[in-house]
């Protein structure tokens, strides 16, 4: 009868083939390097996997299976938010609307859900980024890349259409730029012993973003994007005043990797 496996000694050869990938890359790791790093015997891997490959492939498909989970509950809360409460308009991003900042803070939120992400999985996507050549995984996380891509123009398409957001930018630029950003962040990350403030990350980036795409004719002042959203108040009159009248110390929605 075969031997069966230890899951406590499966965890560590799984850090330990982690930790092996990220210096030497996927061609250069050795089993029998990944073994002696965490005290197992080179036989003692054959119980967990038939090759290193193989092994990496099972740390991969969980890394992409959980962003995929953060993909899609990105995409469900938007759509709900969207069926719920209606196209943002440009009218939401010059009045700093209630629903506008609802949906920046859920945003906000899914972007540190990312970050989360990347940080847990960090060593991963460095191995992705650098240490794939040559084998059956250097194309993974382009082709991750390459999907973000296509989501996040869709959505500022989306937001494009209704003039919440600047339209004198094809939607494919913008949807590059900020998951371009991400990715070089995912590279920072790899290289850092200590956790960031990721919280402050996702703020940071969403300001900048948010900036940036604001419809021409608004302009925004740090102060103002720094302070709370101001309290709506009563009209006294019916009409609204012009496009370019309106206030210009605003935000704009964003959507992130």
């Amino acid at each position: 009868m075969a031997r069966p496996a230890d899951p406590h000694a499966r965890a560590a050869l799984i850090s330990a083939a982690r930790a092996e990938f990220v210096k030497k890359g996927i061609r250069g790791a050795r089993i029998e390097d990944i073994t002696a790093a965490c005290g197992l015997s080179k036989g003692a891997f054959y119980l967990h996997s038939s090759s290193k490959e193989a092994l990496f492939g099972e740390v991969v498909g969980e890394f992409l299976a959980a962003m995929d989970g953060v993909i899609l509950q990105r995409l469900e809360r938007t759509e709900r938010f969207f069926a719920e409460e209606g196209p943002l308009e440009a009218s939401d991003v010059a009045e700093r609307s209630a629903r506008y900042e609802r949906l920046v803070s859920m945003n906000t939120e899914d972007d540190l859900r990312t970050l989360e992400l990347m940080w847990a999985y960090r060593d991963v996507m460095h191995v992705l980024m650098r240490g794939s050549q040559g084998t059956d995984f250097e194309s993974v996380m382009w082709g991750m890349v390459d999907r973000e891509v296509a989501r996040v123009s869709q959505e500022f398409q989306r937001a494009q259409a209704n003039n919440a957001c600047r339209s004198d930018v094809p939607p494919a630029v913008i949807g590059s730029l900020i998951v371009g950003t991400y990715l070089l962040l995912a590279q920072q990350m790899g290289q850092m012993e200590h956790k960031p403030d990721l919280s402050a990350w996702a703020s940071s980036l969403h300001r900048l973003i948010r900036e940036g795409s604001l419809p021409p004719g608004f302009a925004v002042s740090p102060a103002a994007v720094l302070a709370p959203a101001p309290t709506p108040k009563k009209k006294t009159s019916s009409r609204r005043p012009p496009a370019r009248a309106l206030s210009r110390t605003r935000s704009t929605p964003r959507s992130g990797p």
